[in-house]
C-alpha cells in the first residue's frame, strides 16, 4: 500500500516512513535536515551497513543512536551490537537517505584508506617535479570533490584544511562555528594541499608566504564559487575554502531579518538618486550580503551599477563589477578615480580602508553619486565620528552621508526542537527587556534551544541578521560637527527612532526566532 501511494505521487517516503514510526512507538528522523560526524558513521563497516540499511548518526547519553530502515529486523541488531560492543538506541529513517549517507561516508573513508597507501609508496614530503602527478591521481581528485561536496550539502560557509604535528584535521563553519569532522594521516598533507593549489591557480612551488585564488565548480548540478587562501603554518599550510553559493548574491531585502519599520529607513535612503550609504560590522557578519540585495533593488535598465571589491566574491548579472590589483596599481583609490569618468549612477566600493578611498567614496557622492560600502565599526552611532578619525573633514562626512546599516549574525533556533518557557522578571532585567511591556502584564514567552537530530544537537539551524538604521538628520549632522561621542549620537537616534542592534534583537527573541543566549553572544 505504502510502495503504489509513494509511486502515485499521493504521498513521499519520507511521509510513509514518519507515520509508520509513529505507529511503532520508535522517533523518526529526516537525515537530510541534519549533519552525521563521519568518525561516528564509520563505527559500522560499510558491508554489514548496507546489508542492514542502517548508520549510526550521533552518541546520546554515552549511547550511539543508529537510524535504520526496519528497525524490527533483530539479526540485524544482534549483528551490530556485535561490532559496535557499546549501548545502542534505533531511530527510523527513509531506505533512500541511509544508503546516500552510506554512499557519502565511506566513500570518504575508503578514499583516505587509498591515499594514504599511495602516500606510503612515494616521498612523505612531496617535490616540485613529482606533484603534478599525484594530484592528478583519481583517489586525491576524489577525495578534495567528495569533501567539498559534504560541506555544501551541510551548509558550510568555510572549510579549514590544517596541518597538525601529527595528521591533517579537516573542520567545517556551519551556521558560524566551527565543526571538526575528520581527522586524516599527514602522510595525505602535502596531495590534498597541492590538489587545492593547483585547482585554485595558486603557485604551488611557493610555501613561504600567503596566497590567494579561486575556484569554480558544479556541486550537485548548482555553480558554486570557493575562494581560496593559504597561509604557512609552522606545520605546512594550511588552506581555508570560503565557499560562495551564487544564489545568495541573489537575496532580496525581505529574505535578510529586517523589521518593517527598519527596512523603511533603509529604504529612504537607498531610493536617494545620491549620497553615501554604510554598512557596518565585524568581518562575517553579512554585509556583503546586506550590500549585494540592495543592489538587486536597484539594479534597473536605466541605471549605470559599477563595483569595486577585493575580490569579487558574487558575479550580478547586469552589474559592471571591478577585481581590484594591488600589483598592478589597481587599489580601491586609483579604481574608483577611474570609475567616476565611466558615467555610473551607483557605486559599489567594497570596502573603505583609508582616508583616499574614503575622501574620494565621499567626493563621489557630493557630486551625484550613490555610494554604497563597508567600514568595520562597533555600532552605527560611531561610524560618522570613524570617518573623521580617517582624515575626512567633518562638513565632508555629514553632507555626503545619509545612512549607516549596522549589522550582526545570530543563529536561529531550530523550529523542529526549540521550547517555549516564561522567563524569570530577573532574566528580563537582566536582558533590558522593555519595562513599559512588563508592567501591563504582557509577560513574553521566550523560546530556549534544546538540540535534536536535525540541527545536530546544537539547537540552532540557520542564521538572519539583527539591524539597526541610523539616518543622518540635521541633529545628528550637527552632533558630528562638533565631535560630540558616539553615545550622544547614538541617544539622539534612538529618540528620532532608531531601534538599536540590542532592540532589534530583543523583538526578534520575542518572535521565537533566537534565544537570549545567542543575542547576548553576538550583541554587547
Amino acid at each position: 500500500m505504502g510502495r503504489i501511494l509513494i509511486e502515485s505521487g499521493t504521498i513521499s517516503e519520507t511521509d510513509l516512513v514518519a507515520t509508520l514510526a509513529r505507529q511503532v512507538g520508535l522517533e523518526f528522523v529526516d537525515l537530510g535536515a541534519m549533519t552525521i560526524d563521519p568518525t561516528v558513521a564509520a563505527l559500522v563497516p560499510e558491508s554489514l551497513a548496507r546489508r542492514y540499511q542502517a548508520v549510526p548518526i550521533l552518541w546520546e547519553d554515552n549511547r550511539l543512536v543508529v537510524a535504520m530502515a526496519d528497525p524490527s529486523n533483530v539479526f540485524a541488531l544482534d549483528d551490530i551490537r556485535a561490532v559496535i560492543t557499546s549501548e545502542m538506541r534505533t531511530v527510523v529513517a527513509t531506505a533512500s537517505q541511509i544508503i546516500e549517507a552510506i554512499d557519502r561516508f565511506h566513500r570518504i573513508d575508503a578514499d583516505v584508506d587509498t591515499l594514504v597507501q599511495a602516500a606510503a609508496d612515494d616521498q612523505e614530503d612531496l617535490e616540485l617535479t613529482n606533484v603534478r602527478e599525484v594530484v592528478e591521481d583519481a583517489p586525491i581528485v576524489k577525495f578534495v570533490n567528495v569533501l567539498v561536496n559534504q560541506a555544501v550539502s551541510e551548509r558550510a560557509s568555510d572549510i579549514h584544511v590544517e596541518p597538525t604535528e601529527s595528521d591533517l584535521r579537516i573542520r567545517f563553519r556551519i551556521d558560524g562555528v566551527l565543526h571538526e569532522v575528520m581527522r586524516s594521516p599527514r602522510s595525505i598533507q602535502a596531495g590534498v594541499i597541492s590538489r587545492l593549489k593547483v585547482m585554485a591557480d595558486i603557485n604551488i612551488a611557493e610555501r613561504r608566504i600567503p596566497q590567494d585564488g579561486r575556484i569554480s565548480m558544479k556541486v550537485g548540478g548548482r555553480p558554486i564559487d570557493l575562494r581560496v587562501a593559504t597561509l604557512p603554518t609552522v606545520y605546512g599550510e594550511k588552506i581555508v575554502l570560503r565557499i560562495l553559493d551564487k544564489g545568495q548574491a541573489l537575496l532580496q531585502l525581505e529574505e535578510l531579518g529586517f523589521l518593517p519599520e527598519t527596512q523603511e529607513r533603509f529604504e529612504i535612503a537607498y531610493r536617494k538618486p545620491y549620497g553615501t550609504i554604510l554598512v557596518t560590522g565585524p568581518t562575517g557578519s553579512g554585509k556583503s550580503t546586506t550590500l549585494y540585495a540592495t543592489l538587486n533593488q536597484l539594479n534597473e535598465p536605466h541605471r549605470n551599477i559599477i563595483t569595486i571589491e577585493d575580490p569579487v566574491e558574487y558575479r550580478l548579472p547586469g552589474i559592471n563589477q571591478v577585481q581590484i590589483h594591488p600589483k598592478a596599481g589597481l587599489t580601491f583609490s586609483s579604481a574608483l578615480r577611474s570609475i567616476l569618468r565611466s558615467d555610473p549612477d551607483v557605486i559599489l566600493v567594497g570596502e573603505i580602508r583609508d582616508r583616499e578611498t574614503a575622501i574620494i567614496a565621499v567626493e563621489a557622492a557630493l557630486t551625484g553619486h550613490l555610494v554604497l560600502s563597508t567600514l568595520h565599526t562597533n555600532d552605527a552611532a560611531s561610524t560618522p565620528l570613524r570617518m573623521v578619525e580617517m582624515g575626512v573633514e567633518p562638513f565632508l562626512v555629514t553632507s555626503s552621508l545619509d545612512c549607516v546599516v549596522a549589522q550582526r549574525l545570530a543563529r536561529k533556533l531550530c523550529d523542529r526542537c526549540k521550547e517555549p518557557y516564561q522567563p524569570s522578571e530577573a532574566e528580563l532585567v537582566q536582558a533590558h527587556w522593555p519595562t513599559e511591556t512588563l508592567g501591563d502584564g504582557e509577560w513574553p514567552t521566550l523560546h530556549r534551544a534544546i538540540g535534536c537530530p536535525a540541527c545536530s544537537r546544537t539547537g540552532y539551524r540557520g542564521r538572519f541578521a539583527i539591524h539597526e538604521v541610523l539616518l543622518v538628520t540635521e541633529d545628528i549632522e550637527r552632533l558630528v560637527i562638533e565631535r560630540r561621542s558616539s553615545e550622544d549620537i547614538q541617544k539622539e537616534a534612538i529618540m528620532q527612532g532608531m531601534i538599536s542592534l540590542r532592540d532589534d534583537g530583543l523583538h526578534k527573541v520575542g518572535n521565537g526566532m533566537t534565544s537570549l543566549e545567542e543575542l547576548f553572544r553576538v550583541v554587547a
